[in-house]
């Protein structure tokens, strides 16, 4: 092929960092990776929960692709508002899109926009410490609430659930914000519903975080009967699913304790929201399996008291100007990672939010074997160069690898005041300020 490729990948998630990693190997590319926020890695930094340190240290990982020869961090800068993906184009050779799907499903039922009622990006953003998460909001709401419910029966629903059950001690070790740690303390709930259209064998939660719900120090999980006589909310031939089953039977044996509750809600779905200034009753309705295996309502409907209500029923990729784009499936429209010779995409926006970390490894190289086999043809258009120039001549404020080593540093400087490894700083202005006194 000549020289080596000269790339930008759009996100620095498991996704981009993969990608910029295949590309790296054998210095077939040097790569320029972009983020609109100023700190790298995505979800692995801002879905990942923060009680799940053995994921989370994947970013450990991820980091040291920075000590590679021919790869730049330009974070802080948003493609789209500050760039193009045309001016992109015009300086690279190649364009890969790895900045995943951020936005989340509705419910679409009456109701859903009263204040209360949030999808589960917002809240994982917040208590992961995202700089664009709505901390006022969270923390004045939050503490006045006694009854939440999180719709959904994915990993990240359990996830929610199991924040909101967690006592203090049990947050003690995470990276958590100080203020995030401040206002969960605060909470006085008293009851956690989890709520679910259908059985506990069509589940998608794996074991483990289902387990981790029933080993909670304060909350104790009690299981909803109604509904679970039907043999088809409980068969499956998956294993995984079996072994969800297993757990969620032996939580219907044990006695139910006084305390704070967590509620498994099998075969119930919500229907409506209401409330006169918040959401203060969310109205569900039970379902029943037919005989084909398709669920329909019994017409049996109950009210729930919840102030705090979090769908949890899938993420969604957002469409960027001059980017064929999919608004059914939120992802780009795409062959085998290629959008068209010169733009590809790797991860969620590419196939949806599916798999765990490890999928994004085997995806992101998929997709840049479909770039490398275009350079091959020849079917790629030489890039003008560096975009340093543009980025220049645009006063953006551009953090690099060394910006990132900074904030890194304070960050774990921080942690070690609270006797922790680190504590995530969230402040867009800080992280910034951080940022350019280590590129001094």
């Amino acid at each position: 092929m000549g020289a080596a490729l000269r790339v930008a990948v759009v996100g620095s998630g498991p996704s981009g960092m993969y990608a910029a990693a295949e590309l790296l190997e054998g210095n077939k590319a040097t790569v320029d990776v972009f983020d609109r926020l100023p700190i790298p890695f995505g979800l692995v930094r801002y879905g990942v929960a923060p009680d799940h340190f053995s994921i989370r240290s994947v970013r450990e990982n991820l980091d040291r692709i920075w000590d590679q020869p021919g790869i730049r961090f330009i974070g802080n800068v948003t493609i789209g508002q500050d760039i193009s993906v045309d001016e992109l184009r015009e300086h690279y050779d190649a364009v890969v899109l790895t900045y995943g799907a951020s936005a989340d499903r509705a419910l679409g039922i009456p109701g859903e926009q009263l204040p209360g009622c949030v999808g589960a990006t917002d809240f994982v953003a917040w208590y992961c410490g995202h700089p664009d998460a709505n901390r006022e909001f969270f923390e004045s709401y939050l503490p006045t609430i006694e009854h939440a419910a999180v719709v959904g029966l994915g990993n990240v629903a359990v996830d929610v659930a199991r924040i909101l059950a967690k006592t203090p001690a049990e947050l003690q070790a995470t990276d958590i914000p100080e203020h995030v740690r401040n206002t969960l303390a605060s909470m006085k709930l008293t009851d956690i519903h989890i709520l679910g259209r259908r059985g506990p064998a069509q589940a998608t939660w794996t074991t483990k975080e289902l387990r981790e719900l029933g080993e909670l120090e304060e909350c104790q999980v009690v299981v909803d009967p109604v509904g679970l006589t039907d043999d088809q909310a409980w068969v499956t031939d998956e294993k995984v699913h079996q072994r969800n089953v297993d757990v969620v039977r032996g939580w219907m044996e044990r006695p139910r304790l006084e305390g704070p509750t967590l509620h498994l809600h099998f075969l119930t779905r919500p229907i409506s929201v209401a409330g006169s200034v918040h959401v203060s009753v969310v109205q569900v309705e039970r379902t029943e399996f037919t005989a084909s295996g398709s669920l329909a309502s019994t017409g049996e409907v109950l009210d729930l008291p919840v102030e705090f209500l979090v769908r949890s029923i899938g993420y969604r990729g957002t469409g960027l100007p001059g980017v064929a784009f999919n608004d059914e499936t939120g992802t780009v429209v795409h062959v085998d990672g290629r959008i068209e010779p010169g733009l590809y995409a790797a991860g969620w926006i590419k196939r949806g939010p599916s798999g765990i970390i490890g999928t994004n490894k085997k995806d992101a190289v998929a997709t840049v074997e479909s770039l490398l086999a275009d350079a091959g043809a020849g079917q790629l258009s030489t890039g003008t160069g560096a975009i340093d120039g543009l980025i220049a001549h645009r006063g953006l404020e551009v953090v690099s690898v060394a910006g990132w080593r900074a904030i890194d540093k304070a960050e774990r400087d921080l942690g070690a005041q609270f006797g922790i490894d680190r504590m995530t700083i969230s402040d867009q202005a800080t992280l910034v300020e951080i940022a350019s006194l280590g590129e001094r």
